[in-house]
């Protein structure tokens, strides 16, 4: 059995990373074992170690976080096949598990004895579908980052709103105490 990483969404949909090894780790830095160079993945984001024929994936404390199926992660997660995972919110990509024949046909080198090819029927090719897509042009079931929400302009409201309520009750004070020549004197008939 065999892993990989398949890109959905980002610099290059498509992209197939075969994991390989004990551990390695996913960023954008060149030397990581997979490396995705986009400005939404850290040097070093992510790391795979394979325990027990799995592998789990662990955030490195990266700025944008790592998402398994939409979660993100907070400790260590085992990765099953199928699962969507994301760096920060454009870079998405499936985990497959991919099973290797061990009697498949193996590459040989140049200078080997070679064969006359055997005759395959020809058949058209399969052109699946395109996927169905909602009002939104998404495919349905499709992993969707979470989205960010800006509170400035929340709190900017609420400030103002505090503010305006602390001048009106400074003021009716101010009236209903017959205060007006104390606190301005400037105004005529004080």
């Amino acid at each position: 059995m065999a892993f990989q990483l398949v890109m959905r969404s980002g610099p290059t949909p498509g992209a197939v990373y075969p994991l390989e090894g004990d551990q390695l780790t996913i960023g954008r830095d060149s030397t990581n074992g997979v490396a995705i160079n986009d400005p939404e993945v850290s040097r070093r984001h992510a790391r795979l170690t394979f325990q027990g024929g799995k592998y789990v994936l662990e955030d490195l404390g990266s700025t944008n976080g790592s998402f398994v199926n939409g979660q993100r992660l907070s400790g260590p997660h085992v990765l099953k096949a199928g699962d969507v995972v994301a760096f920060g919110e454009q870079i998405v990509l499936m985990y497959d598990a991919v099973n290797i024949d061990p009697g498949a046909t193996i590459a040989s080198p140049r200078n080997a004895v070679r064969m006359a090819p055997m005759p395959s029927p020809v058949q058209a090719p399969v052109v699946a579908p395109p996927p169905a897509q909602n009002y939104a042009g998404q495919v349905p079931g499709a992993y969707v980052p979470p989205r960010k929400t800006n509170l400035l302009p929340v709190f900017i409201g609420v400030g103002v709103l505090f503010f305006i309520c602390l001048c009106a009750a400074v003021f009716w004070y101010i009236d209903a105490n017959y205060l007006w020549c104390t606190f301005f004197p400037f105004i005529s008939g004080c």
